[in-house]
C-alpha cells in the first residue's frame, strides 16, 4: 500500500505524464499534487465541478452505478479523473502530454494507483 506522494510519484512515471493530483470533490481541495505544466489547485477545483455534474446527472438518470474513469480529450493534452471507490468524494487527476503517452498504459496506471493508495 502506498501513501499519496508515492501514489502520485508513481503515476507521474507514466509516458507523457505532467502532473498529477489526489483531489477532495467535496471542497475542490487538493490533498497531494506532483508535477508541473498547469494550475493543479484550479484544475482540480474545476475537475470537481465536472465529478460532481456527472454525479448528478447520473442519479436523475437513475443509473445505479460508480465512475471508473473520466476521459477528457484535448487537443495536445488527455486529463484523466478516477474517483477513489474506497474513499467516496476523492478522485485522483492525471495530466498527460498526447503525444507522448500511451492512454490505455494511463488509464491502468491510475487503475493501480487508486488499488495501492492509503490515504
Amino acid at each position: 500500500m502506498a501513501n499519496i506522494n508515492e501514489s502520485l510519484a508513481n503515476l507521474l512515471q507514466a509516458d507523457g505524464a505532467l502532473c498529477a493530483a489526489l483531489v477532495d470533490a467535496n471542497s475542490g481541495m487538493t490533498l497531494g499534487r506532483i508535477g508541473s505544466g498547469l494550475d493543479l489547485d484550479l484544475a482540480a477545483a474545476g475537475n470537481t465541478e465536472v465529478v460532481r455534474a456527472k454525479m448528478k446527472t447520473m442519479k436523475s438518470l437513475g443509473l445505479a452505478d460508480s465512475i471508473e474513469d473520466i476521459l477528457i480529450t484535448l487537443g495536445k493534452q488527455y486529463h484523466i479523473i478516477r474517483p477513489i471507490a474506497a474513499k467516496p468524494g476523492l478522485f485522483l487527476y492525471l495530466v498527460l502530454d498526447k503525444a507522448k503517452s500511451n492512454l490505455a498504459l494511463a488509464r491502468r496506471n491510475c487503475q493501480d494507483a487508486e488499488a495501492s493508495l492509503v490515504v
